[in-house]
């Protein structure tokens, strides 16, 4: 049974990898998601097909007391959704118990973001005389630029970039197509790059950024933020933190929640809305300097009524 249903597992991920298009690491995160559902049953002594809705709460509670994140808990539970939707549809079981199952609160943090000073801090670091720092920088200033995840970073290619018009096209999640304006920043930035490669001779790479001639990656991109912000003496920097402060600062500067929920490419408005909470306290903050009664008092009106 337990190898019948691994093998249902693999047919689910080629299912939704066809039907939906994930990117690769997202399918490898909800095998994993689902290994984890299959390692649970395993030790009840229940194959997953007979979970009934009470199980899964206990699996999930499990997976809180194992230190999983609320975010990856969330996901977990998004996998064992589409599962047993999955194993419905193609009729091994009749009834769904993952339908409509609560999932622990997923916006009870608030992602880090850096302050503008500290982003114009970051963007110094790279020795822009050498070609290594004209690429870092480069970089840097289109994911601030952008908001792009850093899958869709090294993804890009010379054909989605169009710097005259200040656009690039960037493939996100479920392969969904969009276009994101580019500031004068990173527009200059890049044209550096780009005549730094040029200097190279032919390139017979389609990719934008490069390493030693080859496409950048995931975790070369990683490594080089953390080495950047550690330069500028800022803690815990990811290439995820650009894509926050990049959003948290359009909304400081008074764009709405949907063009930005646009930009990052977003399917859902409440995955966006985690920002706001985030800009409350600037909200607040300029509300009571600017508005001209945020600091009048009862007992202000009174002195002056007297």
């Amino acid at each position: 049974m337990v190898g019948t249903e691994r093998n249902l597992t693999k047919e689910f991920i080629t299912f939704i990898q066809v039907e939906k298009g994930l990117a690769r690491h997202t399918l490898e995160s909800y095998t994993r998601d689902l290994a984890r559902l299959h390692s649970w049953a395993a030790k009840t002594n229940k194959p997953v097909s007979t979970l009934s809705r009470s199980d899964l709460r206990k699996w999930i509670a499990s997976l809180s007391r194992d230190g999983l994140a609320p975010t990856s808990v969330a996901r977990a539970v998004s996998a064992a959704r589409g599962f047993f939707k999955f194993l419905m549809i193609d009729g091994h079981i009749t009834h769904n118990p993952a339908e409509d199952l609560d999932t622990p609160q997923r916006f009870n943090y608030l992602p880090k973001f850096l302050t503008e000073d500290e982003i114009n801090s970051l963007l110094l670091t790279p020795d822009v005389s050498t070609e290594e720092g004209i690429r870092d920088r480069a970089i840097l200033e289109t994911m601030y630029a952008s908001g792009l995840r850093v899958s869709e970073l090294v993804e890009l290619k010379q054909s989605d970039v169009d710097l005259l018009a200040g656009l690039i096209v960037c493939h996100g999640k479920g392969s969904k197509e969009r276009r994101v304006p580019l500031g004068k920043s990173a527009i200059h930035w890049l044209q550096q790059y780009s005549a730094v490669k040029a200097g190279y001779g032919k390139q017979s790479s389609p990719y934008v950024f490069l390493h030693r001639g080859k496409p950048f990656t995931r975790q070369l991109a990683w490594s080089m933020i953390k080495r950047r912000a550690e330069e500028a003496a800022i803690k815990n920097v990811s290439p995820h933190t650009l894509r926050h402060s990049f959003a948290t600062h359009l909304l400081q500067h008074g764009a709405d929640s949907r063009s930005v929920q646009a930009l990052l490419g977003h399917s859902d408005i409440s995955t966006t809305q985690i920002y706001t909470h985030i800009t409350d306290g600037h909200l607040r903050s300029s509300y009571n300097r600017h508005h001209p009664r945020a600091k009048v008092t009862t007992r202000d009106v009174k002195e002056k009524t007297t």
